[in-house]
């Protein structure tokens, strides 16, 4: 039992990759107050949580429910990460903080849970894993890889502190460039695919 579970946990670390969710977590909510950020951060793990498990339960019949497809989805998932990095990258305010902090709050959360935690890649490995290896075991080894993001995500208060604000800059330009280019990436995975 154990050997497939650690083989699972990995591959679950390396689809949600929880140190990228973290990092770009992290310099997307740097101008927001430490309590704020922490609420966001564990909203944006509530929703990923939420998904993973539909997903779990429903698997294959979720997306026939909306008719779309695993790369119609990867197509939209593509370009809301593009989105992201653009304003990223152009040093743009990804959210408001002085007017309608709760709505910018579930906005920021709602793009770091889908599609960076449960983005196309971990829709896709949950339907196929729960196949192969049972519902209880792939629940169980995304449930573990979620629970280390969101540890990841509370510490995030005590990286900014050590970071400050010229470090923090740097850091969002970087992953706004990563961001774009992972976006991009899924945008011809999907075209491909679909062609």
């Amino acid at each position: 039992m154990f050997g497939p579970l650690i083989q699972l946990i990995i591959l679950f670390f390396v689809v949600i990759d929880p140190l990228a969710s973290f990092f770009v977590f992290y310099a997307t909510s740097s101008k927001m107050v430490p309590k704020e950020r922490q609420k966001t951060g564990l909203l944006a793990i509530l929703i990923a949580v939420l998904l993973c498990f539909i997903v779990l339960i429903l698997g294959h019949s979720l997306l026939e429910l909306f008719s779309t497809t695993l790369d119609e989805f990867r197509i939209a998932g593509g370009i809301i990460l593009v989105i992201l990095g653009i304003k990223m990258v152009l040093g743009e305010s990804l959210i408001n903080t002085h007017d309608k902090k709760d709505s910018s709050a579930r906005a920021l959360a709602s793009v770091i849970a889908t599609p960076l935690i449960t983005g196309p890649a971990t829709i896709f490995t949950i339907i196929i894993a729960s196949s192969d290896y049972g519902k209880l075991m792939t629940g169980l080894a995304v449930s573990i890889v979620l629970l280390t993001t969101v540890v990841l995500f509370l510490l995030s208060n005590k990286v900014k502190k050590v970071l400050g604000d010229t470090a923090t800059q740097v850091t969002t330009t970087i992953l706004g460039l990563v961001t774009l280019s992972w976006g991009v990436k899924l945008i011809i995975l999907g075209i491909k695919n679909i062609f």
